[in-house]
């Protein structure tokens, strides 16, 4: 296709830098903090994570698109991104399972997109300067009038998202091992589930709720703002706290339900937001990382044993703020940052990256079993 038929668009972050480039997706402004990630596969599972709720996502590999997009590969109902950047787009995929091309599909959502930019130049930035608020436009041009209304824009630190993406109304996950996709058969057949996990929604991910339901566990999802009474009227032998997207010291309502349901002592586990609302109910403090850690291989453990791990988020829990009565299991091992934490004496645990591979490695999936293995000795 020439280049003179091709619709131009802009990125402009908030320190000036501009990317001039080619519109792909809708139409229009989007505004957002812009981040990278750096895995190579697994495109729809990350434009669907409510995890990147408010964030411009800038996708290091340089092809996206060729396979397409499908129902069955959706974290979310619809695409949670402001915006996307990429280097290059394939508009007519190939893949026995795609439905739709992530052109049509970003459209669809009214998603809009920027390609044709240098994305290493980018990625570059975002690493020198750390992750920033940023803008992408196919109608306005014009880098000023940009950078104006990224100025207007709020920053990630203090923000709570988890409002736009929580579930309005409890409900059941019903969906169980229900594509041919799934990864592993465990030992529990999932029709002879006998326990009860209650998730509470920060933006959680439906496969998360796949792994729980393939132990063998009844998952009731609950919004964010469910009051901790209501949640232990389910009688739950378990609690879950799901992942989600923003600042995580700003999640009040979510931190103080912690608390209260800490003191049931229920096994509980979080994932990525839910380890830092933990950190939180436990008394620990957290911090906005430089640019974040978002890919398919971040190496994590604290022994000699090392996990290769999906993770994405921007906030990490502090070292020096934790209590005596907290134990670190895991470590980044790229920056030494704190990806997992568990209570010495009581049924408390959560980690920082995703186990439950969607995109990503199987690494981590133990922590799902161990879940369940807690829920068991205590129901017993």
């Amino acid at each position: 296709m020439p280049i003179s038929s091709l619709s131009p668009a802009l990125l402009v972050l908030a320190d000036g830098t501009t990317f001039r480039g080619f519109s792909f997706g809708a139409s229009g402004t989007a505004i957002g903090e812009v981040v990278f990630n750096t895995g190579m596969t697994g495109y729809q599972e990350v434009l669907t994570d409510p995890s990147y709720c408010g964030q411009i996502i800038t996708f290091t590999y340089p092809e996206l698109g060729n396979t397409g997009v499908n129902p069955d590969d959706e974290e979310s109902s619809r695409p949670q991104v402001r915006a996307v950047v990429a280097r290059n787009i394939c508009k007519r995929p190939s893949n026995w399972r795609s439905h739709q091309s992530l052109p049509d599909y970003l459209k669809e959502h009214n998603i809009p997109g920027i390609y044709g930019i240098d994305t290493r130049a980018l990625t570059r930035q975002l690493r020198i300067t750390g992750a920033m608020n940023g803008a992408i436009s196919n109608e306005i041009l014009d880098p000023q009038e940009l950078l104006y209304k990224i100025q207007q824009a709020p920053s990630m630190a203090g923000l709570n998202l988890v409002k736009e993406v929580t579930t309005p109304k409890a409900y059941e996950w019903s969906q169980v091992t229900d594509t041919d996709w799934e990864f592993k058969a465990t030992d529990t057949p999932a029709d002879q589930a006998n326990l009860t996990v209650v998730a509470i929604d920060f933006g959680i991910k439906r496969n998360i709720l796949r792994r729980l339901a393939s132990y063998g566990c009844r998952v009731i999802v609950v919004p964010a703002n469910t009051p901790p009474e209501d949640i232990l009227a389910y009688n739950p032998d378990g609690i879950f706290l799901s992942n989600g997207p923003g600042d995580p010291a700003a999640v009040q309502e979510g931190i103080e339900t912690a608390k209260v349901l800490l003191d049931s002592k229920k096994p509980t586990f979080g994932i990525c937001m839910g380890h830092q609302i933990l950190g939180l109910s436990l008394g620990a403090e957290t911090f906005k990382l430089k640019f974040g850690h978002r890919g398919l291989n971040q190496p994590c453990g604290v022994t000699q044993q090392v996990e290769i791990t999906s993770q994405n988020h921007g906030f990490a829990v502090t070292g020096e703020s934790l209590g005596d009565d907290i134990e670190v299991t895991h470590f980044n091992l790229n920056d030494k940052t704190i990806a997992g934490l568990r209570h010495k004496t009581l049924p408390f645990f959560s980690v920082q990256y995703h186990p439950e591979a969607s995109p990503g490695p199987h690494d981590a999936d133990y922590l799902f079993e161990r879940f369940v293995d807690m829920m068991r000795q205590h129901k017993s």
